[in-house]
């Protein structure tokens, strides 16, 4: 069944290209055509009108042919008829001559009794001096006859001539050989040429998703560019590029699971192995007995309770960063000052308990982005910042805008006076579950790996530098803003510090 779908759909894709450009061709050929029979029908109908002008012109001068003869010695006379002879003029007779076999002429008297010539010819009686025309068939030929009333030198007769090369009549049958039989001969030659050559030209194509189709889900190494026909390599160079793109991510995906597990196994090991000890105690006690526990014990579990916590919601963090960044989510508008009080409130009580002055310096700033994500970015920047900051020390939040050569920006930095990140390590630290050479602290080296994996997502990236002291560090991040009206750029950032407490937040205006 497999093998069938796939034939069906490679005739699908080359009968559909077929299709699409036998439209292409058919529609402007056609066009083409009916121009064409639009100008040759306009050019009959002048040729028809210049022909009724000659024929209009011919008139007198037949009539003045007409000459009356008793002997019939004229050599030039074509008939006699009761004395009448035709000496033809010039162009009469040249008229006659080139349309030999397809003109007719006719003289009748004012009954409309033929006098001389042809006498197939409808008998006309003009009741006035001026020409009349009509069309007659005579033979299988269309003739386009007039009459007129005309003195001769037999007195006024009814001049008739006709010319059976009226161009109207034979219109339709020049129209279908010079036009429509080579446009139809044109559009089966071009169908025959389109389907060949779209069959052609596509079989590389339909050979490279065959060799894509039948490839295994794991292999993403390239394929070969040598081997595809000029026209393809193009693709097969975007294929390989993409192929590249996934494979590095892949390997990503298994570094960060192996990472994971790596950090995961740890607090969950320490958990088990305390477990573990109560239940070996518990098994020589009764039912109802109590189990003492120590309270260092208790610590160290809780301890790894929360550092097993605190890092799935980091791989959950930068899971959805990850999905972020490859569905493109719509944004919405954010304001970075109110994320940054609502993360100063967050960790006041942890700043307090390490008598942490910890205040903000903000002004009005907004951007689009995801607020979850952008709120997920400062948590972890601010948690960094109060893990490594040592006791007694001060953490700034600031927000604000800014005006660049490339626009507005709004721009959101938490600094502290810590032991800061030496410059070779500032792209290191970025790493996930990379941590600094001899760090004490607790960690998993995921904070400011999520962090600026966030700043990607919106299309931007973390800048770290040393504090303004000379000491410490500051961790910035600059988003597109939404242009602010001017009065609030005029306004100054508004400060909120501990005045007479370690960690008191206090708002001014």
């Amino acid at each position: 069944m497999r093998p069938q779908a796939e034939r069906a759909a490679s005739d699908g894709l080359i009968w559909g290209l077929q299709r699409r450009l036998l439209v292409m061709l058919f529609l402007p050929l056609g066009m083409v055509g009916m121009v064409s029979v639009f100008f040759h029908y306009q050019s009959a109908g002048t040729a028809a009108l210049q022909q009724d002008q000659q024929l209009l012109h011919l008139v007198p001068l037949l009539a003045d042919s007409v000459v009356v003869s008793q002997d019939g010695s004229d050599s030039r006379a074509l008939g006699t008829e009761l004395g009448l002879a035709l000496l033809l003029a010039p162009p009469v007779e040249e008229f006659l001559k080139e349309r030999e076999g397809f003109a007719a002429y006719g003289l009748m008297d004012a009954s409309g009794r033929l006098l001389l010539g042809d006498a197939w010819l409808p008998t006309v009686l003009p009741s006035t001096g001026d020409a009349e025309f009509l069309s007659v068939v005579e033979g299988g030929v269309t003739y386009r006859v007039v009459a007129q009333r005309n003195d001769t030198a037999a007195g006024e007769l009814i001049v008739m001539l006709a010319d059976g090369s009226d161009a109207r009549q034979n219109w339709l049958e020049t129209v279908l050989l010079r036009v429509l039989l080579p446009n139809l001969l044109l559009l089966l030659v071009a169908a025959a040429a389109v389907t060949w050559a779209v069959a052609r030209a596509l079989r590389p194509l339909i050979d490279l998703k065959d060799a894509v189709e039948h490839r295994s889900p794991r292999d993403l190494s390239p394929i070969d560019a040598e081997s595809a026909p000029a026209e393809v390599r193009p693709l097969v160079a975007s294929l390989n590029r993409l192929f590249s793109l996934v494979n590095d991510q892949t390997q990503a995906q298994r570094r960060f699971v192996a990472d994971a597990a790596h950090q995961l196994r740890t607090p969950l090991a320490g958990l088990q192995a305390q477990v573990e000890a109560w239940a070996q105690a518990a098994r020589s006690m009764g039912a109802g007995d109590m189990l003492s526990l120590r309270v260092d014990q208790v610590q160290r579990m809780r301890d790894a309770t929360r550092r097993t916590s605190q890092l799935a919601n980091q791989l959950l963090a930068l899971s959805r960063a990850d999905s972020v960044s490859a569905d493109a989510q719509p944004m919405e508008q954010v304001d970075l000052r109110e994320l940054c009080e609502n993360i100063l409130a967050l960790y006041l009580d942890a700043a307090t308990s390490k008598q942490m002055d910890l205040g903000i310096e903000s002004a009005p700033a907004q951007t689009r982005g995801h607020a979850w994500l952008l709120r997920e970015l400062l948590i972890n920047i601010v948690d960094n910042a109060v893990k490594y900051t040592p006791p007694g020390g001060r953490i700034t939040l600031r927000c604000g805008l800014e005006e660049t050569p490339a626009g507005w920006r709004a721009w959101m930095e938490v600094e502290d006076d810590g032991p800061g990140i030496a410059c070779d390590e500032q792209t290191r630290v970025l790493q996930r579950f990379y941590r600094l050479p001899g760090t004490q602290t607790e960690g998993n080296g995921l904070g400011l790996a999520i962090a600026d994996e966030i700043a990607r997502a919106h299309r931007t990236q973390l800048q770290l530098a040393v504090g303004a002291m000379g000491h410490g560090l500051r961790v910035r991040v600059a988003f597109d803003a939404v242009t602010p009206p001017l009065a609030t750029v005029a306004h100054g950032p508004q400060r909120g510090r501990s005045a007479d407490g370690p960690v008191r937040e206090s708002k001014e205006g």
